[in-house]
């Protein structure tokens, strides 16, 4: 065995509280280098009595190493542990204390798990495990409101710039409910809508106040409450890295220099605070001068933000944050605003918006989630690109599942194209029968998924801006086949627990390769996808136990014949069966 693969860490993603009666413990090996490994665990105070060997689950392969989980449900909340690997004849033991050919004597040298407490649980709101979101651009939706247009407001479904209004607004989305409950979305996340001089409002002048060109706080309150009666939750977009130049504290600044009160509000490197040839002397986002970084280690800054966010829960009720350019803001601001959102409402989503391994921001004290960029670059990779075989698919999906716990993976924020990325259509070339593909992995996959406004009718475009055009409301001119799709592929995915927070696991994906078999295994029932994101008619195989699968979608019978299951599956084709345990 190489033993210089294994790895073990009794922290974060390697040793973890599931909930308050159950561990999960992870080890890594190298691929396909060890036949077997078995974690022993006890309690350190009285191990002779309370001892057990837990067989260990190979749950995951990358291209290098392989990952094994075993779940401890320890008698008194603590435990001490070690674990046996074997290959073959060949058997070693892996402590806290390094590798040896012999169990050493409990518990001297082994690991320990002190103590379960509820408090250190990373506890994610129950709802953000069943919720299926609608991400919404407020000025691109719907125009409910003519009297509120801006001045500048270009013709609705115009071609879209990086500043062209189109005039939608809160009323617009409230006038629209019945598509989203038609569609089945559970929760909205809406992009900015605070006051701003622009239509994408991530420029923020009033914390305080809903653009005017949007609605009001009255019109806010009717919306979340128009949205809770249909069972839809409501996440606001909360921009606390940077402001809008005309947000009234840099104003100050501006006129006042080192003697405004505001001064320390901001990264103001040298003063006066201006832009010289082309760069602020002041940090921002990017290098616009026009959005000044806000100083959130700033006592005064931060209890501003942090009543911000307090405040628009417990005068609208809305359902958590989303909040932008979360990795640029520090550690301790945001665990301060965790502990401020959830005393306001303790089943409050926050998310984080963090395109790269988020493991720092998900250890129970920061976010709830995350926005899953790694994800969709690796589903439209495959589903929509050209030349992926299965193995390095499946390689790439294991690594990020391995990132996180699975209670984070349960409600990590799943998304195939945003305000910020190509539209999934767009990517997949247009064809239909690709985006069907990686929306059925969305949709069948662990984690909290989010469809993008427009998507389901199958809207179109690249980069932004052009991938913010306004929804088209005329169903003459909508996808309608499409929207069927979403809504049949949301409603299975709300209709069955498995698909929520069931195992996840590929059966098949071989190099060389690219059609795959996966399956979703929960209590009671158990799902296998399989999928041919090639050109071609094929039949997959794969060894089937049990003769009692049938079509999620048809209840058609699927049987199996001698010990394997045939599917017969058309060009870019799926099936998605189904079994009760």
């Amino acid at each position: 065995m190489f033993q210089e693969c294994f790895h073990h860490s009794p922290r974060s993603n390697w040793a973890y509280a599931y909930d308050m009666d159950t561990i999960h413990l992870r080890v890594q090996t190298k691929r396909d280098d060890v036949e077997e490994v078995t974690a022993i665990a006890g309690d350190k105070y009285d191990w002779d009595s309370i001892n057990e060997e837990l067989p260990m689950l190979k749950i995951a392969t990358d291209r290098f190493f392989d990952y094994w989980e075993a779940a401890v449900k320890p008698k008194y909340k603590r435990f001490s542990y070690i674990f046996r690997l074997r290959q073959g004849e060949e058997t070693v033991y892996l402590t806290e204390d390094g590798i040896c050919s012999d169990q050493p004597q409990p518990v001297a040298g082994y690991y320990e798990f002190p103590y379960i407490h509820e408090i250190d649980l990373f506890a994610a709101p129950e709802w953000a495990k069943s919720a299926v979101f609608y991400q919404i651009m407020p000025d691109r939706f719907a125009d409910g409101d003519p009297s509120r247009d801006p001045e500048n407001k270009a013709e609705w479904g115009g071609q879209s710039t990086w500043e062209s209004s189109f005039g939608g607004d809160l009323k617009g989305i409230a006038d629209h409910l019945d598509h989203l409950t038609d569609l089945g979305v559970t929760a909205v996340y809406l992009t900015p809508i605070f006051q701003s001089p622009s239509y994408h409002k991530y420029d923020t002048v009033d914390y305080m106040k809903i653009d005017a060109h949007f609605g009001d706080k009255a019109m806010l309150k009717k919306l979340v409450r128009d949205c809770h009666d249909r069972g839809i939750k409501v996440v606001l977009d909360a921009v606390f890295n940077h402001t809008s130049e005309h947000f009234p504290p840099f104003q100050d600044v501006l006129k006042h220099g080192e003697q405004s009160k505001y001064a320390d509000w901001f990264h103001v490197r040298t003063f006066p605070a201006e832009v010289k040839d082309g760069i602020a002397t002041y940090d921002t986002f990017g290098f616009y001068g026009q959005m000044p970084k806000l100083n959130t280690a700033n006592p005064e800054a931060k209890q501003y933000l942090l009543d911000v966010a307090t405040y628009w829960i417990r005068e609208t009720d809305i359902d958590g944050w989303r909040l932008d350019v979360a990795n640029e803001v520090d550690h301790h601001f945001w665990r301060a605003f965790r502990q401020a959102v959830k005393d306001a409402k303790p089943d409050a989503y926050i998310i984080g918006e963090v395109w790269n391994d988020s493991r720092a921001w998900l250890l129970g004290d920061q976010f709830d989630s995350v926005m899953n960029y790694p994800f969709a670059d690796k589903v439209l990779g495959f589903f929509t690109g050209e030349g992926l075989d299965g193995r390095t698919f499946a390689e790439g999906m294991n690594h990020l599942l391995m990132r996180y716990p699975q209670g984070t993976n349960e409600v990590i924020f799943n998304l195939l194209s945003s305000h910020d990325t190509p539209r999934v259509l767009t990517r997949a070339g247009g064809n239909k029968l690709k985006l069907k593909l990686a929306v059925v992995f969305l949709m069948t996959y662990i984690g909290t998924p989010c469809v993008f406004y427009g998507d389901e009718i199958g809207l179109q475009g690249g980069n932004d801006p052009d991938c913010r055009p306004c929804m088209e409301w005329d169903e003459g001119k909508q996808d309608r086949e499409l929207y069927d799709f979403y809504k049949l592929l949301i409603g299975l995915r709300k209709s069955h627990p498995a698909l929520l927070s069931g195992r996840f696991r590929f059966l098949k994906a071989d190099g060389g390769d690219a059609r795959i078999i996966y399956e979703r295994l929960g209590e009671g029932e158990h799902f296998t996808v399989w999928m041919n994101p090639t050109g071609e008619r094929t039949v997959l195989e794969h060894a089937m136990d049990t003769n009692d699968w049938h079509d999620a979608l048809t209840g058609d019978h699927a049987p199996a014949k001698d010990g394997v299951q045939q599917v017969e599956l058309d060009p870019y084709g799926y099936r998605i069966l189904r079994r009760e345990l």
